[in-house]
């Protein structure tokens, strides 16, 4: 069993690996659909007002979402930027062009400390300053200075308050709340979620659960505060001075293929696509070879799972490999297989292993559980 090893990869002499660890950015996010590669080679055959591009791949996304304006953007985290840009200067154009020198502007963001991540750096970027609180503090720390409050929805992190309650008390105090939701497509039912709940802006990654070019994503919220993150963009394009979201490029070729994934992603059938992960997860628990103390169970519940996982746990009477032992042995193979749990996922070690299914084939199916089997019954 060997995986396809692309001509292109084999002359760069860089191999393939198996992605058992869901749509992250270090493997390359998704698999783009044929339609998706299709459109983007279209796009790239003629030149084209990339303003009005723009402006109509926006709309389209905020139908999507329910939205009052969207932002196709060059990936979740300048997504993110652009909104702590809006809230640090709303409209006011001579602000914008400071940035990132703050001075003098309402600049602290308030995030909960179970929320930090390796990603939050990215409210900081047009020169926010990240100020911490608990479930008790929230209130406490809104001051003149503080210009939003950032949340965070992505597995195994702390939810705080709740999405809710935080929203209700950012507005009483006149605050926009905006969130990270970078992976929490499927369901789908959170493109407008989110939106209906009263969050200000929020930012998707394009190339996720979506399938869509993996430099892409949305910014999407209050047209109030789109329309300040819109002069922080690539898109604007005539500013006297570039603004903060200047590099941030989106090319032709990303917004169409982007948008040509998004609508092959509302197509699909949410349900079938479920029942499809639900049977590769079965199959890959069905392949592994019971040992007494390991624990081989499939978990859906979101918001901790995008979808069926196959999870490996050990009980006190196992005497085998754990997790840290599982993860590296699985990561040396040829292909290498990456998978979650360990020191992967969450903030904390997590002594257990994560197979993510979306994305195996029946291939790779048969190449981890025959390498997991050895690692198992090696010890």
């Amino acid at each position: 069993m060997k995986k396809n090893w692309p001509n292109v990869y084999k002359e760069l002499g860089i191999k393939p690996v198996i992605n058992a660890r869901s749509w992250v950015t270090v493997y390359g996010g998704s698999i783009m659909k044929p339609e998706v590669i299709n459109s983007i080679q279209e796009a790239s055959s003629v030149f084209v007002d990339l303003e009005e591009l723009h402006e109509v791949a926006g709309e389209f996304v905020s139908k999507v979402c329910g939205s009052e304006m969207s932002i196709v953007t060059s990936g979740c985290a300048a997504s993110i930027v652009l909104m702590a840009a809006a809230c640090i200067t709303g409209m006011d154009r001579d602000k914008i062009t400071k940035l990132p020198n703050t001075e003098g502007m309402k600049n602290e963001i308030l995030i909960h400390k179970g929320q930090r991540n390796n990603y939050d750096k990215a409210f900081e970027i047009p020169g926010g300053k990240l100020i911490e609180y608990d479930n008790e503090s929230l209130e406490k720390k809104i001051n003149k200075k503080t210009c939003a409050i950032a949340y965070i929805i992505a597995p195994f992190f702390d939810e705080g308050i709740g999405l809710q309650q935080t929203i209700e008390i950012a507005h009483k105090n006149n605050l926009p709340v905006i969130l990270d939701a970078a992976a929490e497509l499927p369901p789908r039912e959170n493109l407008t979620k989110f939106i209906s709940m009263g969050v200000d802006a929020v930012g998707f990654s394009g190339g996720k659960g979506i399938g869509g070019p993996q430099s892409t994503g949305i910014l999407t919220g209050k047209r109030e505060l789109l329309e300040a993150a819109q002069l922080h963009s690539f898109q604007n394009l005539h500013t006297t001075k570039a603004a903060i979201g200047r590099p941030m490029k989106v090319t032709k070729e990303n917004i169409v293929g982007f948008i040509t994934a998004l609508k092959l992603f509302m197509e699909d059938d949410e349900i079938l696509e479920n029942n499809l992960w639900h049977k590769k997860a079965q199959l890959i628990k069905d392949k592994i070879k019971p040992q007494d103390g390991l624990k081989i169970y499939i978990d859906d519940k979101y918001p901790n799972r995008q979808g069926p996982t196959v999870i490996l746990s050990f009980e006190s009477n196992y005497e085998g490999p754990k997790s840290e032992k599982i993860i590296e042995g699985l990561s040396n193979n040829d292909p290498k297989i990456f998978v979650g749990g360990g020191l992967n996922d969450g903030h904390a070690y997590m002594d257990e292993v994560h197979i993510f299914v979306h994305s195996l084939e029946e291939v790779d199916i048969n190449i981890i559980t025959n390498k997991l089997n050895k690692i198992i019954q090696s010890y």
